[in-house]
């Protein structure tokens, strides 16, 4: 492999773990299973933070700008530099807030849901790997475990509309689930498609697969990224991510013209504040999985000790495709919503399953041909 092409896998497979790198910095780790567990809840506590920091620039800030430039209107720009304290007034204006709750609701659900919905976004980070060595665990079941705690938000949107004790919030909370089956097992099957090319689920496997070159053009090296290996699959996977974190054309759960906002219709106050930190976490964990399952997880171009950069820049992409998709596509009705999940995308990522199934084994069957050939000839 060409120094050109190393520079692209920032994170090497066996490489330690962002709480033991710190274990050994501050000398945690001499303290046994007690000082194993602080330095884990300084990393958790640095991860958490990078999110939650981009989650509050992305809700009060990016959004607005972006949105404003996409049609063309002016943005929030009054309050400090570029409107960036808009930031720090609306935190102050939501937090401030009365937490209106309604007579009748179920309170523990009501309570509960929105700590769910925030919180399983949070949860999936814990596998990606981010570059620069940053990475808080890496099971050989690193996918499966995304996949698994993004879908524990289901539960907590069908507990908000449920615990509302409002009709609207309770279709929003059945709209959201209906869309979430009908999306998540397209979203699942092709992510399928791509560990059948890499051979494993650990997400520091997945990237480490794509570091190698797929061609090489006029001297520059082609990543064998998984978006250019299997461009289809790239393809239906940002659809169905697109539905799963519910943005424009699939915002169905919430619907402002049909049911007022869905299952938050009657939260406030520091709960719509949690509700409104998971719509935007589930769309950077949703950006995280994408780079790290289809564009190389944290590399690019120069030294590896960028590779945080280029994790950030690769899910802010995904994040600006979802608002110009807000901004440009209009919604869906709930039947189309579900007839496209489950007649069109649902279709389409088996079909993808089993064409990559078919390459992969022949291409394999190809190999073992060329090296019986080969041992034949030279013994």
């Amino acid at each position: 492999m060409s120094s050109a092409v190393s520079t692209l896998a920032p994170l090497q497979v066996g490489e330690p773990l962002l709480p033991e790198r710190l274990g050994e910095l501050t000398g945690l780790d001499q303290l046994g299973v007690g000082g194993e567990l602080i330095a884990a809840f300084i990393g958790a506590f640095i991860v958490g933070n990078l999110m939650l920091a981009m989650t509050g620039v992305a809700g009060p800030w990016a959004k607005r700008k972006i949105t404003a430039a996409f049609t063309d209107r002016y943005a929030v720009n009054r309050i400090g530099p570029f409107g960036l304290l808009i930031i720090v007034a609306d935190a102050v204006r939501l937090l401030a807030k009365e937490n209106i709750i309604p007579e009748d609701a179920d309170r523990p659900a009501y309570d509960l849901a929105p700590i769910i919905v925030a919180s399983s976004a949070m949860l999936g980070f814990a596998v990606i790997p981010m570059g620069s060595g940053i990475q808080l665990a890496d099971p050989e079941v690193g996918l499966a475990y995304v996949f698994a705690t993004a879908g524990i938000a289901s539960i907590g949107l069908v507990m908000a509309g449920y615990a509302s004790s409002n009709k609207y919030s309770m279709i929003g909370g059945l709209r959201a689930v209906a869309q979430n089956i009908a999306y998540e097992i397209p979203l699942v099957v092709t992510g399928l498609s791509v560990v059948i090319f890499a051979g494993t689920l650990q997400m520091s496997e997945i990237v480490a697969a794509q570091a190698e070159t797929l061609i090489t053009i006029g001297g520059l090296d082609i990543p064998m990224w998984y978006a250019f290996v299997n461009p289809f699959a790239f393809v239906l996977f940002v659809a169905a991510n697109v539905a799963e974190i519910g943005r424009n054309p699939f915002d169905i759960p919430e619907a402002p013209t049909e049911i007022v906002a869905g299952y938050q219709t009657e939260y406030s106050s520091v709960y719509f504040v949690l509700i409104y930190l998971g719509e935007f976490l589930h769309i950077f964990l949703g950006g995280a999985i994408i780079a790290t399952v289809f564009l190389g997880g944290p590399a690019g171009p120069g030294p590896a000790e960028l590779g945080i950069v280029w994790f950030i820049v690769k899910i802010w992409a995904v994040f600006l495709f979802t608002q110009w998709l807000r901004s440009a596509l209009p919604r869906v009705r709930i039947d189309q919503l579900i007839e496209i999940g489950w007649k069109g995308m649902l279709v389409l990522a088996f079909a993808n399953l089993v064409l990559t199934a078919l390459i992969v084994g022949l291409l394999e069957a190809d190999a073992d041909l060329t090296l019986t050939m080969l041992t034949v000839i030279f013994a």
